[in-house]
Order: structure tokens, then sequence, then C-alpha cells
């Protein structure tokens, strides 16, 4: 009877670390289309009505929420000069999920030109569409 209960919640342990890894993928998906300058790898993990918003940290300035449509998004991203090297670096991930949806916290650098221009965390929510985790929800945030 032990031998049972190991085996179950080791099954289960196998399944939610293969779901976090499904999760993991969309994101960096996400990130090889963004670095690649590629709408439509992006467009592959994205909802069709993905919102995104960004938040901007200034002692400065104060705090600023700003919103952006996913068309407005992939235009920024089509429209990047080819000369400009950039690079967001995920430093970590956490996951989690109940059953169709996962969210995901993700601390970043951004890189311009070899050159840290920022840093923040991106939080990603997710939807099970049929096979696929497809992001819904995308916030980031912004401080020098």
């Amino acid at each position: 009877m032990r031998v049972y209960f190991i085996l179950f919640f080791l099954c289960i342990g196998l399944v939610s670390n293969a779901q976090k890894q499904e999760v993991q993928k969309s994101i960096e998906i996400f990130f090889e289309g963004f670095h690649q300058k590629d709408t439509l790898k992006i467009k592959s993990v994205c909802a069709d009505k993905m919102i995104l918003q960004s938040i901007s940290e200034s002692a400065s300035k104060g705090n600023k929420l700003s919103d952006e449509t996913a068309r407005e998004f992939y235009k920024s991203i089509a429209s990047i000069p080819s000369n400009m090297k950039f690079q967001e670096k995920i430093l970590s991930y956490t996951i989690q999920i109940d059953v169709t949806m996962a969210h995901v916290w993700a601390p970043y650098e951004f890189y311009l030109n070899d050159k840290l221009s920022h840093s923040g965390v991106n939080t990603f929510t997710l939807f099970k569409e049929k096979d696929s985790w497809k992001i819904i929800y995308l916030i980031d945030t912004r401080r020098k």
C-alpha cells in the first residue's frame, strides 16, 4: 500500500513538472521571437487579445502605468533597427499552475548594445488553449 502512495505522488510531481516546463517553453519562445524580431514566432504563443502593460518606476518622476495594444507591440518589435543589439535576460522563473491558467514571475535585466538599460520583473498570465499555453496578459516593471 505504501508503494502505491509513493508512486501516486511521484506521478503527480512528474505531471506538475511537465506542465511547468510547457509554460516556461511558451515564455522562452516569446523571447526567442523578441530577440529575433520575429513577430510571427511571438504571436504563436500569444492570444489574439493579449493585454500588455508596463509600470515605469522613477524616484524623480513617480510611478507610471502604461498600456499597449498587441498590435502596437508587434509593430514596435518589427520596427527595431537591424543594427540595434538588445537582450532581455530572464534571471529566474516562478511558475504557478491551476489546470488551465498559469502565472509566471520572471525577474529580468535588459541590455541595449551590451549595456544594462533597465531591470524589473515580467509577470505573465497564460491560458491553456487545447494543447498549448497562450500568453493572455503581460505586465512588467521597469527601473533604471
